[in-house]
């Protein structure tokens, strides 16, 4: 059998093979054990001075690298992941949650003062103005609002935060509620959201709009069933029309307020649109 004729203390020797491109880095220099050199061309017919058994029994040198160091520098000048940090929803819940438990209170418990949370349009108190906006004739009229008040107002926390959602809510609500205060007959007495959805409905529109034919008609068809659906909702407060606290009456579809709503929306977007944003370099 033809084996290889070297000297035994050659094979601790660093490799000369010059085919061979070892990288000079640290990773490889603690890693890989020592390569055998050869002095001379090695020749196949030469009779050696140890059995080519004895490489089988060789100790390598450990390697001191762990599964960290190889990670690391794998992963180094990777780019960290850019992205828009998420942000938290919190906001609308809350709203969604005060409107649920306004109505408890009024239409299950009966607690003594909540109907004076409505807005009786003879002589109003002040604060009547946005806590109508909180209640509702019955539970058709609050389901509706509160569909179309978790996906707007969902829509324009996202866009605009937390405290941009309460304004918007407030805002429109209470100008709805005064338009109505305004315009309708003494004898009536407001409640709902409804103008508060419009409004967040128009504010989250506005806030994305752009001029490409794709949003334009899916604002067309999105505002015509909201319109639609909201009206509906609307009428079911009829069931409270007549004689309701010495005399009033509930409004059956406040379209005032709906217009009011969705025109405050859009006052709100363009009076922000005036104000002058802060240079993104300080």
């Amino acid at each position: 059998m033809a084996q290889l004729s070297v000297p035994v203390k050659s094979l601790t020797t660093s490799c000369k093979f010059s085919h061979i491109h070892i990288p000079k880095s640290a990773f490889f220099s603690h890693c890989l054990p020592p390569f055998p050199s050869f002095t001379t061309k090695p020749s196949l017919f030469v009779q050696p001075s140890y059995p080519l058994s004895a490489l089988r029994y060789r100790t390598l040198t450990p390697c001191n690298c762990n599964k960290s160091d190889i990670i690391s520098q794998l992963e180094l000048g990777k780019p960290e992941p850019k992205g828009k940090p998420e942000k938290r929803v919190n906001g609308i819940f809350w709203i969604i949650l005060l409107n649920i438990g306004v109505f408890i209170a009024d239409h299950f418990f009966h607690v003594n003062g909540a109907k004076d949370l409505y807005l009786y349009h003879t002589w109003p108190a002040w604060y009547q103005f946005v806590t109508a906006t909180f209640c509702h004739a019955n539970w058709k009229h609050l389901s509706s609002n509160l569909f179309f008040l978790y996906i707007f107002g969902k829509l324009v926390e996202e866009e605009e935060g937390n405290l941009a959602l309460w304004l918007s809510y407030i805002l429109t609500g209470v100008g709805a509620n005064l338009v109505s205060w305004l315009v309708l007959p003494r004898n009536t007495v407001s409640v709902g959201a409804s103008g508060a959805v419009f409004g967040l409905f128009t504010i989250s529109v506005l806030v994305k709009m752009s001029w490409d034919w794709r949003k334009i008609l899916e604002v067309l068809i999105l505002g015509q069933f909201v319109i639609e659906k909201v009206m509906e909702a609307a009428q079911a407060s009829t069931s409270l029309s007549g004689t309701f606290h010495g005399g009033y009456t509930l409004q059956s579809v406040n379209h005032i307020a709906h217009l009011s709503g969705a025109l405050v929306g859009v006052l709100l977007v363009w009076l922000l649109s005036k104000v002058p944003s802060a240079p993104l370099d300080q």
